[in-house]
């Protein structure tokens, strides 16, 4: 019973969450082509009936259009590529984006210099500028990916969905560490297989696949509650580290659309992941965190509930991730 309400309160957090953002978020490429030039290719989430969200790219003082924008609207998103250039280079310039404060997105900024390099950076209605930099030392590349991949495992609600689920159906301490460390070593060789292009898998499918899982394992839970013992019950570290291999899949379509710092893969890669971890221990530890408050609830505050209580949790996960398989088989 306990279970089955703290899953209902993290579920209801895990969609808050997810519906927190009106749109999809913009996303903001730059290419170094010379010391001075860039290639610029701006995404901006469409509204329907060929409409956009008014957010546009403002360049440092001094900057010149080589090119004039092209635009297209495709698959409801408004696309720009044009050329830039700057006596100097952008270096040290702030860019601005315009309009981001009236909104709830956000802008995803990806910049590749002449080296290689790259600068990742999230603007945010309340800080919708940033500075380009130099190119960044080993410890920043750490920092900036170290951050994304918590940021990623957190916005990531199916992967949420299905830890928690983990969570509910998998008994005694020992069995969850060894259930949680198979999922964690799966996805992490996918994730590195995937991102330095040892493995080729086309991204819809996936993603339909990580929903899947999550059905899966919801329709275990129901059926280890009903005296049949699953296959999850029985070996959950073997399906963790199953499904684990799609979710690292999922998460290096993530981190591909990033993308890595040609002078610092190794460490963008294993900070990355280290993100994720941590990323995911946070979110354990919250679970076991809510538990524990609503073990002291329950000692002060009797609450009946009726016998069918414990369904709702593995109904609302489980019917929640069939609608990502619908939704997401439909837009193969």
């Amino acid at each position: 019973m306990k279970r089955a309400f703290l899953a209902l309160v993290l579920l209801a957090a895990l969609m808050r969450g997810a519906l927190a953002h009106e749109v999809r978020p913009a996303y903001l490429e730059l290419q170094q082509s010379s010391p001075e030039t860039y290639q610029v290719f701006w995404k901006v989430p469409g509204r329907g009936d060929d409409l956009r969200l008014g957010l546009y790219v403002e360049f440092p003082t001094g900057s010149t259009n080589v090119t004039s924008p092209r635009a297209a609207m495709v698959n409801n998103a408004f696309t720009e590529r044009w050329t830039v250039t700057r006596a100097g280079g952008l270096t040290g310039g702030t860019i601005h984006i315009a309009g981001l404060t009236a909104t709830t997105t956000d802008v995803l900024v990806r910049l590749e210099r002449l080296d290689g390099t790259t600068q990742i950076t999230r603007l945010t209605p309340s800080a919708p500028s940033f500075v380009v930099e130099a190119a960044p030392g080993v410890l920043e590349v750490a920092r900036t990916y170290l951050v994304l991949g918590i940021e990623h495992i957190l916005e990531g609600v199916d992967h949420l969905l299905f830890v928690l689920a983990l969570l509910i159906l998998v008994k005694g301490t020992q069995r969850l560490i060894a259930t949680v460390t198979a999922f964690t070593l799966a996805h992490s060789l996918t994730l590195a297989g995937a991102t330095l292009g040892f493995v080729h898998v086309p991204g819809p499918p996936v993603e339909a696949a990580i929903a899947l899982s999550i059905v899966f394992v919801a329709a275990e839970i129901v059926r280890s509650r009903g005296g049949r013992a699953g296959l999850t019950e029985r070996l959950p570290w073997v399906v963790a580290f199953a499904f684990g291999l799609l979710h690292g899949l999922g998460f290096a379509s993530a981190l591909n659309e990033v993308g890595l710092p040609q002078s610092a893969i190794p460490v963008a890669l294993f900070f990355f992941n280290v993100g994720v971890e941590v990323g995911q221990l946070v979110f354990i530890a919250s679970v076991f965190a809510v538990l524990a408050l609503a073990r002291q609830v329950t000692r002060l505050i009797t609450v009946p509930q009726p016998a069918w209580a414990w369904r709702v949790a593995p109904c609302a996960i489980g019917g929640i991730a069939m609608f990502w398989v619908i939704q997401r088989v439909a837009a193969f």
